[in-house]
């Protein structure tokens, strides 16, 4: 079997997009900092699209934290790697394959660091793009003059440094930076850290100044599904398919959002969104926020808990259920749609609510649903809980399908045994962990209380939630009954007479 690289020819009828060869004479725009397959699912394909076209015409140099890894493969395959696009889209299923030529080269910050700061110095860069991960912006004391610094923050920084010397100052020199790491306003916080680095390492105040002026550090949002390295199984038949062996080969869902914050010069210098509608560029971009946080996160969150339960290992699963099905959909557009704490047009919601139930129903991403349990407390708090004050606020009355989600999280949360420090749930004879911060509190709570008086005192609990949720009219006494429901019935049971009550009231 052949290995990918610039030189590739494929086998006759093989279904592979192939970069031009003129692409990868393009110049070097981007610096990254990351070689994640989330990066490679979504910026760079998207860089990799608009070059296709003509638009962007830039090239990507990455830089890798560490040696070895996917460094020597991107290395041995000429910076190419094969994204495998699977999901559905209006209903009807895609798959695509596309071999990715917008990376140029990958340096290894560890033992090539001085290549990344002669980058630094280059005309053509425009843009800096990164992925460290959420614990990766972070403020770290450290001489920015290491080789190199330690923190992606410092070595952000260094490169600034350096191309602030290497063109004295010029204010037509700063970058665009686009961070991609998932929290909240990740450009306000990367440029606060960097400004308070810069102060900390005696940087003058002419660089400062430059640094503030000159540079756009701009929030983003990206959302897509991009698992990675498939198992040994769907990859050998992918490179079967393709006719080549890709070590880098990555499989992605069809649904793509880039959203950037940023004005009319950012607009002009990331030039590529106009390849492709996914990427949006406006100077506010907490509606697309709000709507993955509230739809797609808070529709996770709420049906985890009653999804694992219902014997549901992962999304696929419970989107091929019936009832379960049916709980996300009226879920998702009867009750968070609605509560949404932003004004949201409401064809713009809906339609976003079709496209997060497509992508729960994609067959080619296997989405645990014990995964999504992971910190449960603090996701419920942060993703559903606003929704929830809100939807009363404007409608005044209980949100049943959540309030059976919430008795669900109650459900999942009943610890029965502990070992090794981690809390186990036990549902049909068969143990799980419960990965939560809150499992003793809440494994103290059933060992003691009944299931009317654990919900009462779990909504009462200001601390977890900001709020006595228990004032809510008829929520408390709505999560006891569904609570009470799960426990002597279990989740499908539960399930089943829940919509079938409901049928029964529309007959």
């Amino acid at each position: 079997m052949k290995y990918l690289s610039q030189e590739i020819e494929l086998l006759p009828g093989t279904a592979v997009s192939l970069p031009a060869a003129a692409q990868f004479e393009l110049p070097e725009k981007v610096l990254q900092f990351g070689t994640g397959v989330l990066l490679r699912g979504l910026p760079d394909y998207l860089i990799d699209k608009a070059n296709r076209q003509g638009i962007f015409k830039g090239r990507i140099v990455v830089v890798k934290s560490t040696d070895g890894g996917d460094a020597t493969a991107f290395a041995r395959q000429d910076g190419l790697y094969t994204l495998c696009i699977r999901g559905v889209e209006d209903g009807q299923p895609v798959e695509e394959n596309v071999v990715c030529g917008a990376i140029s080269r990958v340096i290894p910050a560890k033992s090539q660091w001085h290549k990344v700061l002669e980058f630094a110095a280059s005309p053509d860069l425009q843009v800096v793009i990164s992925n460290t991960t959420e614990i990766g912006i972070q403020l770290v004391q450290e001489d920015i003059h290491l080789s190199p610094p330690q923190s992606f923050p410092g070595k952000l920084l260094a490169v600034l440094y350096a191309r602030y010397q290497a063109f004295y100052g010029d204010e037509t020199k700063g970058l665009v930076i686009v961070p991609t790491e998932l929290i909240p306003h990740n450009g306000d916080k990367l440029e606060a850290i960097v400004l308070e680095l810069a102060h900390r390492n005696g940087l003058d105040s002419a660089f400062l100044d430059w640094l503030e002026a000159a540079n756009h550090f701009c929030n983003s949002l990206v959302d897509r599904i991009v698992p990675g390295h498939p198992d040994r199984e769907t990859y050998n038949a992918l490179n079967e398919q393709l006719g080549y062996d890709d070590e880098l080969l990555t499989i992605t869902e069809a649904y793509k959002l880039w959203a950037i914050e940023g004005n009319e010069h950012v607009r002009e210098v990331l030039s590529f969104h106009q390849a492709d509608p996914g990427v949006v560029i406006r100077p506010d971009i907490d509606l697309f926020r709000e709507l993955k946080l509230r739809l797609l996160n808070g529709t996770h969150t709420l049906s985890c808990g009653l999804a694992h339960l219902a014997g549901c290992e992962t999304v696929r699963q419970a989107m091929d259920d019936e009832l379960m099905a049916a709980f996300v959909h009226n879920l998702l557009l009867a009750d968070l749609l609605p509560g949404i704490p932003y004004r949201v047009d409401e064809k713009v919601g809906q339609r976003f609510g079709m496209q997060v139930l497509d992508r729960f129903r994609n067959p080619y991403i296997e989405h645990r649903w014990l995964a999504i349990t992971l910190q449960y407390s603090l996701k419920m708090q942060m993703r559903t809980i606003p929704t929830l004050l809100h939807y009363y606020r404007q409608l005044g009355q209980v949100p049943h399908y959540f309030a059976l989600g919430f008795a669900a999280y109650l459900r999942f949360m009943h610890g029965v045994r502990q070992e090794g420090g981690v809390w186990y749930g036990e549902a049909d004879g068969q143990l799980y962990p419960i990965q939560d911060e809150k499992a003793a509190y809440f494994a103290d709570l059933w060992a003691r209380l009944t299931p009317e008086e654990l919900t009462q005192t779990v909504l009462q609990n200001q601390v977890m939630w900001g709020h006595d949720l228990a004032k809510l009219p008829g929520f408390a006494a709505a999560v006891s009954h569904y609570l009470q429901q799960l426990l002597d019935q279990g989740a499908h049971a539960t399930l089943a007479a829940y919509f079938s009550k409901k049928a029964s009231l529309v007959a």
